[in-house]
């Protein structure tokens, strides 16, 4: 994990959600590392239509699983995608909100910053 990770804007990355505990390193930033294959990196807020896609597509994020602490994402959590989920829903116009500043810059790889913007959340 790189302590001095960016965002796609270029500054340093911020925390995406603590409730749920997000993350693939579970500290609740969408930071990576080479080990961490699918690249976990775009901070989300969750819609129904998201959760619904990615159901449909054999990645349950609703279900609560206590095994794993985990007790299912609901609309407007906020959570750590995979790049190329978030693209495939994009591709399928239900991609949710993105979050740019808790969104790693490594995302770039797989979408681009006009996407992402397109994309952004803004509290209101």
């Amino acid at each position: 994990m790189n302590d001095t990770a960016l965002n796609v804007l270029g500054q340093p990355l911020q925390a995406c959600s603590f409730d749920p505990l997000t993350g693939f390193f579970r500290d609740g930033c969408c930071n990576t590392s080479a080990e961490e294959t699918g690249t976990h990196v775009i901070c989300a807020r969750m819609t129904q239509a998201f959760l619904d896609f990615s159901l449909s597509r054999g990645n349950d994020l609703v279900t609560p699983r206590a095994a794993l602490r985990f007790r299912g994402l609901k609309p407007g959590d906020r959570w750590c995608l995979c790049a190329l989920r978030w693209r495939e829903a994009w591709e399928a116009g239900v991609a949710p909100p993105v979050v740019l500043e808790a969104t790693h810059h490594r995302a770039l790889a797989f979408v681009t910053l006009a996407q992402l913007q397109g994309a952004a959340w803004t509290p209101s």
